[in-house]
């Protein structure tokens, strides 16, 4: 494998303390693949990437000056401001050097198929922090096909950070413009035969006794976008009981085009009712959320995958927030009736 230089970092060279330059996302996977954790294989574009390219940028006309100089309560400007420095961003060329790197990272990541596919996926520095839900405002791209595909979605993610959004963010939370950086990672696809996420305690009730699942099937986007109603299973962490199981009428799943790119797809009739997950696939969720949660030492919300030979993947696990920023109040107790674990609606998570 290629070595880690200022521009790259592969997962196995990453940890946690490494967020300032692979962002949130990139630090926490790395961390898990360390940790002997099932991840895709991947590699993060650098903070110092996107620094010399936003440099360079900024000697034509100042870029983060003029996000700072934004009021937060005007829509307006921060509307007109955004398109402008998206579109510089979109269709600016990389530096020769840079692009060099992420070509040879990409084909060793490929193993020379250039057209498997890959996650190009936004990692800012401001994500994913234990005292801040940032995630949600900057982009993902799925089964992205092709080296040159690659590259733009990196410009992409780039470009996300000056999103509306995410500038109407900074500018209400008042941070910094010098201290938002934008890594992104790059990782393998996985071709999921479901998808969904996990919280290590119960996100209504902050129990911390038990996992709650959810998930469908296809790719895991459509259910963190909300667009299917997922099946919900809770677990007790102690004695693996499944007390709740909640299956949906899943209409709908995200699978990759033939070139690029994900769609809406049909999910068989016979299979819209029927369970996504298996309940030996549950128990093992189970016993993964809590390993996970052990090493982080804080309850977590996790994204995962299990693919069409029913391996299973982590595809990110952040600190859950909700619960954690009312550690002050006592300690929820665990719920007499356990349907009350069960989370209604996941949205707003990349």
């Amino acid at each position: 494998m290629m070595s880690s230089s200022e521009n790259i970092s592969w997962f196995a060279d990453i940890t946690l303390q490494d967020r300032p330059r692979v962002g949130g996302k990139g630090g926490s996977l790395g961390e898990l693949a360390r940790a002997g954790v099932r991840v895709p294989p991947g590699f993060v574009v650098c903070t110092a990437a996107f620094e010399r390219f936003l440099t360079a940028l900024e000697k034509e006309e100042p870029m983060r000056r003029q996000v700072e100089s934004l009021a937060a309560h005007d829509l307006g400007a921060i509307t007109d401001t955004s398109k402008r420095l998206q579109a510089r961003i979109e269709d600016a060329a990389l530096p020769d050097d840079l692009r060099a790197d992420l070509l040879a990272a990409h084909a060793e990541l490929c193993g020379g198929h250039s057209s498997a596919p890959v996650a190009v996926r936004s990692s800012a520095t401001s994500e994913d922090a234990e005292d801040a839900s940032f995630a949600g405002l900057q982009d993902t791209f799925l089964w992205v096909t092709g080296a040159e595909a690659a590259l733009r979605s990196l410009r992409s993610c780039w470009a996300s950070l000056y999103s509306i959004p995410s500038i109407a963010y900074r500018r209400k939370q008042g941070l910094p413009e010098a201290g938002v950086a934008m890594a992104v990672v790059i990782q393998r696809m996985v071709d999921a035969r479901a998808a969904g996420v996990m919280f290590t305690r119960s996100p209504l009730t902050g129990d911390r006794s038990v996992i709650t699942i959810e998930g469908a099937w296809g790719l895991g986007s459509a259910v963190v976008s909300g667009e299917v109603t997922p099946d919900r299973f809770v677990i007790a962490k102690i004695t693996g009981e499944i007390s709740v199981r909640t299956i949906s009428e899943k209409h709908i799943q995200h699978r990759p085009k033939e070139y690029g790119g994900t769609e809406d797809s049909e999910v068989p009739e016979e299979l819209r009712a029927a369970p996504c997950l298996r309940d030996e696939e549950i128990i093992a969720l189970k016993e993964i959320g809590c390993s996970v949660e052990r090493h982080y030492g804080r309850p977590q919300d996790i994204e995962w995958a299990v693919d069409q030979t029913d391996e299973i993947f982590l595809l990110q696990s952040r600190p859950e927030t909700v619960w954690s920023a009312k550690e002050q109040a006592p300690v929820a107790r665990p719920a007499e009736n356990p349907l009350q674990h069960v989370m209604r609606i996941f949205g707003g998570r990349r």
